[in-house]
């Protein structure tokens, strides 16, 4: 009952609430990160969410599109603008997402959305990770987070699937306000962003 029913009205309630709370933290980022990175202050990529189904997962872009003399992305760090750098880092670029729990596309707790290049890397048992639909936060985000290998962040994912229930996802939510206050576990050790996940064999 809580998983078909309760969660989604929860989800959706929570969501417009929070939504309407951050509407001037909104409109604020909106129009610092067009003026810092000189366009659209959106980023939109495509993800699956549960049984694998696709959409349009949206987030603050933080970082810029500047290329070097041959026309490739600058890297990472070079990107990440000062302010970038402060959204991403107190998860506020995460804001845009209750849209797409708003929509059904995602819920508040959850395995995080990943790219569909992945889905034919997944063992069974990762597969379970889409059982569910995806979060803003979930399980594996506040014990590691970035900062965990994949393969124990896949484990954590399928955790949740198998336990979920209003008790853990309480759990989760306060657990990522005290991730996000401290701004802890943001970026793995070699890298602003997480590394690409190439399979179990490698």
């Amino acid at each position: 009952m809580y998983k078909t029913i309760v969660k989604p009205i929860f989800d959706f309630c929570v969501a417009a609430v929070l939504f309407i709370v951050l509407v001037p933290v909104f409109v604020l980022i909106i129009i610092v990160l067009a003026l810092v990175l000189k366009g659209n202050p959106f980023f939109t990529q495509q993800r699956p969410g549960k049984n694998a189904r696709i959409f349009s997962i949206i987030k603050f872009r933080t970082m810029s599109n500047e290329k070097d003399a041959q026309g490739n992305l600058l890297p990472d760090h070079q990107r990440l603008s000062g302010f970038g750098k402060l959204v991403r880092s107190t998860s506020l670029d995460e804001i845009p997402q209750l849209l797409n729990v708003l929509k059904g596309d995602m819920s508040l707790v959850g395995p995080r959305p990943l790219l569909p290049a992945y889905l034919p890397l997944y063992s069974k048992e990762q597969h379970k990770r889409h059982l569910v639909k995806p979060g803003i936060t979930g399980w594996a985000q506040v014990n590691g987070r970035n900062a965990v290998s994949w393969q124990k962040k896949f484990e954590l994912d399928v955790f949740y699937v198998e336990k979920v229930n209003f008790a853990l996802d309480f759990k989760i939510l306060i657990k990522t306000m005290q991730k996000v206050v401290s701004r802890s576990d943001i970026n793995s050790d070699t890298s602003v962003t997480i590394q690409p996940f190439k399979g179990n064999n490698l």
